[in-house]
């Protein structure tokens, strides 16, 4: 990362912000960068986006910031990082060439359509020393923090049952979501990445040593050979741990609200969950269980959704570089592989 006494030979000059560029500026892309320019932790410099009309509106966020209409238009312009929400069938290969171009990336979920994809953007950022980091962004509310810290303190004795889920009644409006070659899957994919995420991030990634699932397309069940999307699964993984992970999540569920989103965690000393309030996608209660009496954690508002970036660009700003962390994106990728029965 430069510094303005490098940029202009002076001595003991205050650091320039990371100069950061943003690949695709639709609804969440838009969102991401308010998120950036809200901490002020980075300086925009550039916005790409296929349509001239998205870009420019995004650019009225960041008056300062070029618009280009391509990723190499953006590399172009030296950064120090770029925000990539761009198609998933783009998320690997976009992400491998900026970091080959020396660039720290924050890129939407999925970070690759498979674990061999996942691994190999990995394998860049660490072989280029630069930050990566994917939007998985439910790990980010108040409830799923304080929940973390109750069971990594041990204060829910063992755990030994998780229970995920996350049903949407609507579904994807982009045709490319429901073309496996583009999506490299459908609801798990899209929802239940968040959820095995949450599962093992919380639990400090045990080894999954077991996983069996079932997948539905417009009620009926997928076999290996089938090139549909699924809209409906369930799916349990069997950790090291001895614990028993289960999880749901659907795109169109007729569920009689707009989503059900919840991650509970049982222990031999009480039980904790996160739980969406009124079929909201965006505010949730957190509890704590002990026996019949509970406890709450957290409660709306709670402005999550764009903390995940935030936390990336300040971490950027603070000058890091790569982090084994991002070795947990492959053994998330590997266990949505075992899902999918790849």
């Amino acid at each position: 990362m430069r510094t303005e006494g490098s940029r202009h030979g002076g001595r003991g000059a205050k650091a320039a912000r990371p100069r950061v560029g943003f690949l695709g500026v639709g609804w969440i892309g838009r969102h991401r960068l308010q998120a950036i320019l809200e901490i002020g932790a980075v300086e925009v410099a550039g916005i790409a986006d296929a349509s001239p009309e998205t870009a420019a509106e995004a650019g009225k966020l960041a008056p300062a910031a070029e618009l280009v209409s391509t990723l190499d238009g953006l590399l172009a312009r030296g950064l120090d990082g770029v925000v990539i929400a761009t198609p998933s069938a783009m998320h690997a290969e976009q992400s491998i060439r900026a970091l080959q171009a020396g660039t720290a990336v924050f890129c939407q979920k999925p970070l690759g359509r498979t674990a061999a994809e996942a691994r190999a953007v990995v394998d860049a950022a660490r072989a280029a020393d630069r930050l990566l980091a994917v939007d998985l962004s439910y790990r980010f509310t108040a409830g799923m923090r304080r929940i973390a810290e109750i069971v990594r303190a041990g204060e829910l004795g063992r755990i030994y049952a998780v229970d995920l889920v996350f049903h949407n009644a609507y579904g994807p409006d982009k045709p490319w979501f429901y073309d496996p070659a583009l999506s490299g899957g459908g609801c798990v994919m899209d929802l239940g990445v968040h959820l095995v995420d949450l599962a093992l991030w919380t639990l400090d990634f045990p080894e999954v040593r077991a996983v069996s699932s079932k997948l539905f397309a417009a009620g009926a069940p997928l076999g290996p050979g089938d090139h549909d999307v699924e809209d409906y699964a369930v799916a349990e993984l069997g950790l090291s741990t001895g614990a028993s992970v289960r999880l749901a999540c659907s795109w169109r569920l007729q569920a009689g609200c707009d989503a059900i989103i919840s991650a509970a965690f049982y222990g031999t000393g009480g039980g904790a969950a996160l739980r969406n309030v009124d079929g909201s996608f965006y505010d949730f209660t957190a509890e704590r269980y002990r026996g019949t009496a509970r406890e709450t954690l957290s409660v709306p508002p709670d402005a999550w959704g764009g903390r995940a970036a935030a936390d990336w660009a300040m971490r950027l700003a603070a000058g890091e570089r790569f982090s084994i962390e991002a070795e947990r994106l492959v053994e998330i990728a590997r266990v949505l592989d075992r899902i999918y029965r790849r």
